[in-house]
């Protein structure tokens, strides 16, 4: 019998290396992020080292906040990579060349070159650059649709395809920011309005993460298109809001403010949906060993979670620490794989293929930690 891999049946593959698909996102992305830059240092960006620090700073802080959302149920290491570099890399490019192809060809000959730039941000910015951050999104609803298992999934992928996007846009903005504008571009872009592209593009998160729990015979086309239409509708409104002055970008930091409220709200009732999906699938499997009422208190807490590896890595070490943390994952993942059972989005064979290792995991790992 092959040596248990935990990684790989949490990730539900033969293996725990990345999968091809997976590989190849990450590569191209990598190659389209540095043919973005080596055009803002054509087009005679200065200062880009500096440029590329402030970019970086907020970024630990919102990855740190983002990864937070995602401890119930966490997702592939390698999946938030490739999403993250989608849109650094892939999603910036081409919004470069999109946007300027649409400033110089439509825009400017048709208003001049002020009130044309002022339409393109407003107006086909927007579009583009969701619909390409959203590409990504929709390319895990076709390829790896049981990861996304709720909004909470939409939001955390949707968030981190944004931030790649804006570390690198904001790049642009340091690099080419008129003499003595530097620190209040940073200001404005890194500290008062970090939070832009994941609020949009999470919206589009939502409706995929919505699409993707859609039983058989109903459109998944239209969760996807009223999420992006939102997040094109925020952007929007946020890029547009300059030509108001100090009132226009009040009401729009008020729009994101709300959008920011409705998404807690939204994270704080998945949290409560998966909660009791836990309850109520898991004691099933009490005659078979793998799962107590303890165990189902304890699960039912991120508090109790980590205070449960806590005491574990104090009183038997690291390894049975790890242990029981691939037990929360797996009795996480068993939860949700009955709930896409039962909406009839996993065949039963598919079903049991996928239950049977993550209950062998589970057994593994109790006689680990216990």
């Amino acid at each position: 019998m092959p040596p248990l891999d935990p990684r790989a049946i949490l990730a539900g593959r033969p293996t725990a290396r990345p999968s091809v698909g997976t590989v190849v996102t990450i590569a191209v992305s990598s190659l389209c992020l540095v043919v973005a830059l080596t055009i803002m240092l054509h087009d005679g960006a200065t200062g880009v080292p500096a440029a590329v620090v402030l970019a970086l700073v907020p970024l630990p802080l919102l990855l740190a906040g983002i990864l937070a959302l995602d401890r119930l149920e966490p997702e592939p290491p390698d999946a938030l990579v490739a999403a993250f570099g989608w849109g650094a890399g892939v999603a910036v490019l081409l919004a470069m060349l999109l946007n300027t192809a649409g400033l110089d060809l439509v825009w400017a000959p048709m208003l001049g070159s002020e009130l044309g730039t002022y339409a393109m941000a407003a107006i086909t910015a927007p579009v583009v650059e969701e619909v390409l951050k959203g590409a990504v999104l929709v390319g895990l609803l076709w390829f790896r649709r049981s990861e996304l298992n709720g909004p909470t999934d939409g939001i955390i992928y949707g968030s981190m395809v944004a931030l790649g996007f804006a570390v690198v846009e904001n790049i642009s903005y340091y690099a080419f920011a008129p003499p003595g504008t530097l620190a209040l571009t940073f200001t404005v872009r890194g500290i008062v309005s970090p939070l832009l592209h994941p609020l949009c593009t999470s919206l589009t998160g939502i409706g995929v993460a919505a699409a993707a729990l859609r039983g058989p015979g109903r459109s998944r086309a239209l969760p996807v298109l009223a999420g992006l239409a939102g997040a094109v509708a925020l952007h929007a409104a946020w890029n547009a809001s300059s030509a108001l002055g100090l009132a226009g970008l009040g009401a729009a930091y008020l729009a994101g403010v709300g959008v920011l409220v409705a998404l807690a709200v939204v994270l704080h009732r998945d949290r409560q949906r998966i909660v009791a999906l836990i309850q109520t699938h898991l004691p099933q499997y009490q005659e078979v060993g793998v799962v107590t009422p303890a165990d189902v208190w304890m699960l039912s807490s991120l508090h109790r979670r980590q205070r449960a590896r806590e005491r574990t890595r104090a009183t038997r070490g690291r390894g049975p620490a790890r242990a029981l943390a691939d037990y929360q994952q797996a009795a996480t993942e068993l939860a949700m794989l009955h709930r896409r059972h039962g909406l009839g989005l996993v065949p039963d064979d598919a079903f049991v293929a996928r239950r049977d290792p993550l209950l062998l995991l589970m057994h593994h790992a109790r006689a680990a930690f216990a």
